[in-house]
């Protein structure tokens, strides 16, 4: 049995940055405000012409040299995002063009928030039967031109990025001290879309549409949600909250993110936290929280990484990751 390992990580993050000071001289709202709520300070905004499959190529080229692997050797690619270029063709392989990777599959997942953690559990399978050896899993987001800049409420939280893996497939055995992707759990439920959706499509309005949202329901199911998801993905694996080295949730609101360490009993020092700077990037926002606890050292080889997330639809997660 095949095991994926992952090899390499990757982030990219668009150069304009905008305050909560700045913003507040365009909508209704304070930095104290803000910070209060949701633990945002700042977020990043793509340039006018930086598409998603831009971010997302940029992160993939960090990624793949971090890993050492040539776009030759690449057979799968994944994105996340819900902000695609177009409508069709799929923002992976627009990326795929711009890596200059062979014709192999390419494609995008759409799960909102949990769009990572879906597309790492689609990459896993892919590697774990056999049918790729080396997939790299995106998360790209431009949710800055899916807001509505009039509403306080939503457009406070929400910024551009992009992160990305690698996973190269190992003869890795099934014992939870081996290195590599444990366990994913996947789950959604239909019947709140009202909660949380953009009022726009191809086939209901003919517009892009603006991001909707209503934050006291979406922050009382996510923090049960996604609570059951890192339940789940300890229980599959006979491990306990004192066995998780880091957690590396979705970065949508501190409170829940506290929530969540607090469930696991972690110090804060041991959760991964990068809302403040980054706002919520969506698919974007476990990649690159990853990206950066691994590049300066907190997260080592060995360790166990737990991520979770929850998104619109609803949708939630979790992955259970051996360093």
């Amino acid at each position: 049995m095949y095991r994926s390992l992952v090899t390499g990580c990757g982030a990219y993050l668009p150069a304009q940055i905008l305050t909560n000071a700045e913003l507040a001289k365009k909508v209704d709202t304070t930095d104290e405000w803000i910070r209060q709520r949701t633990g945002i300070r700042q977020r990043h905004i793509a340039a006018a012409g930086e598409m998603t499959s831009d971010l997302g190529t940029a992160a993939a080229k960090e990624a793949m040299a971090q890993a050492g692997v040539s776009p030759s050797e690449i057979d799968f690619i994944v994105c996340a995002t819900s902000t695609p270029d177009e409508t069709f063709p799929a923002t992976a392989t627009r990326i795929q063009a711009r890596l200059g990777v062979g014709p192999v599959a390419a494609f995008d997942v759409q799960a909102v928030c949990s769009g990572f953690v879906y597309g790492l559990a689609v990459a896993d399978n892919f590697l774990r039967v056999g049918q790729a050896k080396t997939a790299l899993v995106i998360g790209a987001e431009t949710f800055s031109r899916i807001l509505d800049w009039e509403d306080r409420s939503t457009c406070v939280l929400f910024g551009d990025g992009a992160g990305a893996v690698v996973l190269q497939a190992t003869n890795g055995g099934q014992a939870a001290g081996d290195r590599g992707v444990l366990s994913t759990h996947l789950y959604a439920d239909g019947t709140h879309h009202d909660a949380l959706y953009v009022d726009g499509g191809p086939s209901s309005t003919m517009t892009v549409g603006r991001l909707r949202m209503a934050g006291q329901e979406v922050y009382r199911h996510a923090v049960v949600r996604m609570a059951e998801a890192i339940d789940a993905a300890l229980e599959a694996n006979g491990l306990t909250p004192g066995d998780v080295d880091w957690l590396v949730p979705h970065q949508a609101n501190i409170r829940i993110i506290e929530s969540m360490g607090r469930r696991l009993n972690l110090p804060s020092d041991r959760v991964v936290v990068t809302v403040d700077r980054h706002a919520n990037t969506s698919a974007a926002s476990i990649p690159l929280a990853l990206t950066e606890a691994v590049g300066d050292g907190r997260i080592r080889q060995g360790d166990l990484v737990l991520m979770e997330a929850m998104g619109g639809g609803f949708t939630w997660g979790s992955a259970l990751v051996r360093w």
